[in-house]
């Protein structure tokens, strides 16, 4: 059997090794306590079940769905940016519904970058975000984050020869993993760049509801001119609990949504009905109650872990977006050491820092998404060591 040579580009998927460690350790007896992948624990709300159980009993759904999506969503996602933003958006041409944000992105990265053209990603990353580019024949130039800027790239320090060759920007802000936030005179730092070097900006905004301390985060479509040539990618998984309905969206420049539909079409048939008209619902009916009771909910966890680890030692920031905390690790120990550690002495499965690039190294990332006495028995297993 010949495998197609692309397929050795890409490393095993760090997600499914989480899974696989925890699996043996239960197996062993282990009482596991993951912070390792970033799936909500609460149940998606009431109401947006309800709606999608009565849209999948229509027959008029049981077909093909639009490729960019029904129009109620599109109409509904349009709305919720003059809401939410200030944003106008033409649904017909500059909306599209996605399979999740994760298919959007990996399509948007086939669209924008040809084999040879540099992508500029940051570092510490989402891995998919490495690994599409590298399938898709593409070279990642990474963009290092570090705390001391605030986890925010200077594009005055990127490579010249890079950036000549580059087609593509790709930032995510309330950031993956590290949890930083950006405001928007960064966001008009970062499309000035864009349009300065003729880049397609994409911008991956899973975690942009899951916010605290007063913190909102801004799209960079707000930016005045940026809609020509950026992208925003939002997920309803983590605003909503939907991970596991795979429904998101795509919105800006409809040059740039026409170029990925040619993608998608050529690869999926688009988004279930149903489950489109049960996100138009959600952001129609639901959006912010959810997101504000969930980021109360994130919120004390939150304190609970960086109140604990703080007063065992360990050095974490108190982060404003995201549910992930961003650990140093002991010193000395690298970060796959670390997480090794952690579940063979105290049975907690956390992300090495090291997974998420280079820049990642000396960190581990812990996730909120179990309960609050399940993360202060993981404080009290981190002070028996």
């Amino acid at each position: 059997m010949k495998i197609a040579e692309r397929v050795g580009r890409v490393p095993p998927y760090q997600f499914a090794e989480i899974d696989r460690k925890k699996e043996q350790a239960i197996a062993r007896g282990v009482d596991v306590i993951n912070l390792g992948v970033g799936d909500p624990d609460q149940p998606t709300p009431a109401d947006i079940v309800e709606q999608a159980c009565a849209e999948i009993r229509k027959p008029e759904h049981h077909r093909y769905p639009a490729y960019e999506g029904s129009a109620r969503f599109r109409r509904a996602v349009a709305a919720w940016y003059r809401r939410r933003y200030g944003v106008e958006l033409d649904p017909d041409r500059e909306v599209m519904a996605l399979i999740g944000s994760k298919e959007g992105i990996a399509h948007a990265i086939w669209a924008f970058v040809d084999p040879g053209d540099v992508a500029l990603l940051p570092d510490p990353y989402f891995p998919m975000y490495v690994n599409q580019t590298r399938l898709a024949g593409g070279e990642p130039h990474f963009l290092p984050l570090r705390a001391e800027a605030g986890y925010l790239p200077r594009f005055e320090e990127i490579d010249r020869a890079a950036l000549s060759r580059a087609s593509l920007l790709l930032l995510n802000y309330p950031h993956n993993p590290t949890g930083a936030v950006a405001d928007l005179a960064f966001f008009e730092r970062a499309t000035a760049f864009a349009r300065a070097h003729d880049l397609v900006f994409v911008h991956d905004s899973a975690y942009a509801e899951v916010t605290f301390d007063g913190y909102v985060a801004p799209s960079p479509l707000q930016v005045p001119g940026a809609k020509e040539f950026t992208i925003d990618i939002g997920s309803f998984s983590k605003t909503f609990n939907m991970t596991g309905w795979r429904v998101g969206y795509a919105v800006g420049s409809a040059e740039a949504l026409k170029a990925l539909g040619v993608i998608k079409m050529q690869t999926d048939s688009g988004v279930f009905t149903a489950i489109q008209e049960a996100a138009a619902a959600a952001l129609e009916r639901d959006w912010p109650a959810t997101p504000r009771q969930m980021n109360a909910l994130y919120a004390r966890r939150r304190d609970i872990m960086v109140d604990g680890l703080t007063r065992l030692g360990w050095r974490v920031e108190r982060p404003r977006g995201t549910f992930y905390l961003w650990v140093k690790t002991p010193d000395g120990m690298s970060s796959a050491d670390a997480a090794a550690w952690l579940l063979e002495k105290a049975g907690l499965i956390v992300m090495p820092g090291s997974a998420f690039g280079a820049a990642g190294e000396g960190y581990i990332r812990m996730a909120l998404t179990v309960g609050e006495d399940r993360l202060r028995e993981a404080v009290e297993r981190i002070a028996g060591l």
